[in-house]
């Protein structure tokens, strides 16, 4: 199964998440390995929503997005977000253009992630922030 398209506004979507393969997610300056599964993408509203597989160890730099907001929910694991511990049922937003991160992830995690899919060619827009 691929994932869902929300085309129209008002579409209903149904998809099951364990029928949908990750694939690999490249991250700039990133550490570790990454997947993803796209469970939606709403072309109209410009919104995806995916659940991102971290890795044991992985860890994703500071950055911002200046698209759209971007919303996290810890399904499985641990999100460590600028040093504070999130576990499964751990929420976190961050508004466009707000620096944040670094994400790691201490013994791997699934977070169900909501954002701007930022881009017509499937790329999301990923700005590295240089940390301090």
């Amino acid at each position: 199964m691929s994932s869902s398209n929300a085309g129209s506004a008002g579409a209903k979507i149904e998809t099951n998440a364990s029928q949908i393969e990750p694939t690999r997610l490249e991250i700039p300056g990133a550490q570790g390995i990454f997947y993803i599964q796209i469970l939606n993408e709403d072309t109209q509203r410009g919104v995806v929503t995916t659940i991102v597989h971290l890795t044991p160890g992985s860890r994703i730099p500071a950055h911002r997005h200046s698209a759209g907001a971007e919303m996290h929910y810890v399904l499985e694991g641990d999100l460590v977000e600028d040093g504070r511990v999130l576990e499964v049922g751990g929420f976190l937003t961050h508004a466009a253009g707000q620096v944040h991160g670094p994400h790691e992830s201490r013994g791997g995690a699934r977070v169900l992630t909501v954002q701007h899919w930022q881009s017509q060619d499937g790329e999301f827009n990923f700005e590295a922030v240089e940390e301090a």
